[in-house]
């Protein structure tokens, strides 16, 4: 059994490495934990543990961490399959995508740049229309109105659209990273023949 990426679980007052370790995932049934603890971590320089001992980022200009935990669980998942390829194995796999803090690599956000330029209330209808069409939702369904809390789209000035479209824009880059990265996992399955 082995947890890489984000481990949310044990209380604040337990994330020393002095323990108690009863609520980390070594403490609660993984053999194996390669990650963070708490909600969430700086993508490019994280706070990680190897078990229950603080390690460094592997060295590199262009590390990210979603990607660093794809490459340890694969090398996880080979390493199980090479010694014991008999035994089932149990893997969880969390990362920290799309908490906060928002960060990936410069060249996922671009592909989206301008992808949201018309906003949310726009960007809901189109979702809506979609939906509709592949059926997911029935054709009888109505849009719900835009929750209170958040301003219509139009309401914004032009500064705070700008802000709130490279923030789509990042939210988006940074989920389409992270899908890449699980579909390696899934990849690495599928040629094992697991």
């Amino acid at each position: 059994t082995a947890a890489f990426g984000k481990w949310h679980l044990a209380p604040a007052w337990e994330t020393s490495p002095s323990g108690p370790f009863d609520r980390w995932p070594t403490g609660l049934g993984f053999e194996t934990f390669y990650g963070f603890l708490g909600g969430e971590t700086d993508q490019f320089e994280p706070t990680l543990y190897s078990g229950t001992t603080p390690v460094m980022r592997p060295p590199g200009d262009d590390y990210h961490l979603t990607e660093d935990l794809a490459d340890q669980a694969i090398r996880w998942m080979r390493r199980q399959q090479a010694v014991t390829p008999d035994k089932p194995f149990f893997l969880y796999f969390a990362t920290g995508a799309v908490h906060a803090p928002l960060q990936v690599p410069q060249q996922w956000i671009e592909q989206y740049r301008g992808r949201f330029a018309d906003g949310w209330d726009a960007l809901r209808e189109d979702i809506f229309t979609a939906q509709k069409a592949l059926g997911v939702i029935p054709a009888s369904t109505r849009l719900t109105s835009r929750p209170g809390e958040l301003p219509a789209w139009d309401s914004l000035s032009k500064d705070e659209k700008r802000v709130a479209e490279r923030f789509m824009e990042t939210f988006a880059g940074f989920l389409a990273h992270t899908d890449a990265q699980v579909g390696r996992l899934v990849d690495e399955l599928k040629t094992s023949g697991e």
